[in-house]
């Protein structure tokens, strides 16, 4: 398993689509995960400090959870398949693991709520990983944007989609963003 982190959240500004992006604690990939919008400013709120008004489902998951004496150990994106993305919350309840299956997406919100691991299979990283590091450094000094996601990446057409999608991405927005 891989610790990873949340990165970024990314809007395609053509298209509006929403991209997670998890990186590993200890490297340099990233794996982008594509969201729903409600689900990005769930995650978004959560990591700016904005509370929100009324409880959101991740906030009421999490105080059920806790309000049952569990705990929420850990969040595990454990399986990629078809071009869709599996994760597990891992809670413990009095000693004893359970495990829930889970949208990438709500187990994410979850887990930056509870300040718990984000883990990610080492064979779903393999597939689904990327280098974002070389591709912005590729287009500082004025040079073709190069893919250096087929290092990590089998050579898989279904996830040419996601390197569609992080081309298209405003990385100057987002940085203003970030930055402010």
């Amino acid at each position: 398993m891989i610790e990873t982190i949340v990165d970024s959240i990314r809007v395609n500004l053509v298209t509006q689509s929403r991209v997670v992006f998890l990186r590993e604690v200890n490297g340099e990939r990233h794996l982008p995960i594509w969201i729903g919008p409600f689900e990005a400013d769930g995650i978004a709120m959560e990591l700016q400090g904005n509370p929100s008004p009324r409880p959101l489902p991740w906030d009421l998951l999490k105080a059920l959870i806790s309000e049952l004496n569990g705990t929420i150990d850990r969040v595990v994106v454990n399986d990629l398949s078809q071009d869709v993305f599996f994760a597990r919350i891992v809670v413990d309840v009095g000693g004893r693991s359970i495990e829930i299956d889970s949208r990438p997406s709500d187990a994410i919100a979850l887990a930056v709520r509870a300040r718990c691991p984000i883990l990610v299979d080492d064979l779903v990283m393999d597939r689904a990983g990327v280098s974002m590091e070389e591709e912005l450094d590729g287009e500082d000094d004025g040079s073709e944007p190069i893919d250096h996601a087929e290092r990590h990446v089998p050579n898989d057409e279904r996830l040419d989609v996601f390197r569609d999608f992080i081309n298209t991405l405003d990385l100057d927005d987002f940085e203003k963003r970030r930055g402010s």
